[in-house]
């Protein structure tokens, strides 16, 4: 893989093979939301990664109500430096590789990164689970000692986050296809998330279930021809991917932009928490197309 071509997944033969190299860092993020996290990290990890917890450390911010939002970037800015993150370097986000919305929290500091500017970054398909599943393959145990940095220089590409009036004149306009990540029951109001002030979905928002696009038998993404199918019903041109956090719809955005090459594909971080928040912001409860 080419710095040029280092984006999207990456299988663990590709990764075992970059073991040991100079501008590589691996980010294993296990955490409360695989059922694991530092304890589990020392128990077995991929050599040489680091560990972030990433319901622990401050990956997304609770602000007002909203408990998914964009941290400040200073705080990013931080974190990416505590981890020994580099502008040139490749970094391997790895999660536990055992559901959906594990998958997912990967896609969230995988966009993440590349929202403060980082330009090369991959995701292990299939995660841990994945790379442990061949018992030739070397696991490390113990702490992680990163390599420290100052703070990482963040360079902000704004184009990849929408906040909450951009997505209310996506809404109005039709200029760009709003895309539910979450299931129907919540697309449908028969559901809601415990911060979220009303029911329902976004005016004129497609579904398209996040948990679709993942394969549990193996941990990894379903292959490309699947995914492709997935969300061929969407419609070309612009794109914001959304939630009830910002979280799973992290999962639609990254199928979207990093295997499928989709341009200007955005991800609501504030999504349905955030948007329910003023009463005057419109909800819907029709059922999904």
């Amino acid at each position: 893989m080419s710095k040029a071509q280092f984006s999207g997944l990456i299988t663990p033969a590709a990764l075992e093979q970059r073991l040991g190299d100079g501008n590589l860092v691996v980010v294993d993020i296990r955490s409360s939301v695989d059922g694991g996290g530092k304890a589990a990290y020392e128990a077995g990890h991929v050599p040489g990664a680091v560990h972030s917890d990433y319901a622990a450390d401050g990956w997304r911010a609770k602000v007002g109500n909203a408990p998914g939002m964009l941290p400040p970037l200073e705080h990013l800015a931080a974190l990416a430096g505590r981890l020994g993150i580099k502008p040139d370097d490749d970094v391997v986000i790895v999660p536990a590789g055992v559901s959906a919305t594990d998958f997912a929290a990967a896609a969230r500091v995988y966009w993440t990164l590349k929202l403060i500017g980082h330009g090369q970054q991959a995701i292990l398909d299939g995660g841990f689970k994945a790379w442990s599943a061949d018992p030739q393959r070397p696991v490390e145990t113990g702490p992680s000692v990163p390599k420290s940095t100052d703070p990482y220089l963040v360079v902000m590409q704004q184009q990849l986050r929408s906040n909450t009036d951009a997505t209310l004149v996506a809404s109005r306009s039709k200029l760009a296809t709003l895309v539910d990540a979450r299931s129907t029951s919540y697309f449908e109001g028969r559901e809601k998330a415990a911060e979220a002030a009303r029911a329902g979905h976004i005016p004129g928002a497609v579904s398209r279930d996040y948990a679709e696009a993942f394969d549990p038998g193996t941990g990894a993404l379903k292959p490309i021809h699947d995914l492709s199918a997935l969300f061929a019903g969407v419609p070309n041109g612009p794109a914001i991917s959304y939630c009830n956090t910002g979280h799973t719809a992290a999962l639609n955005w990254f199928v979207m932009s990093e295997v499928l090459g989709r341009e200007e594909v955005a991800l609501y971080d504030g999504s349905m928490t955030d948007w329910t928040q003023d009463s005057e912001r419109p909800v819907s409860t029709e059922a999904a197309a």
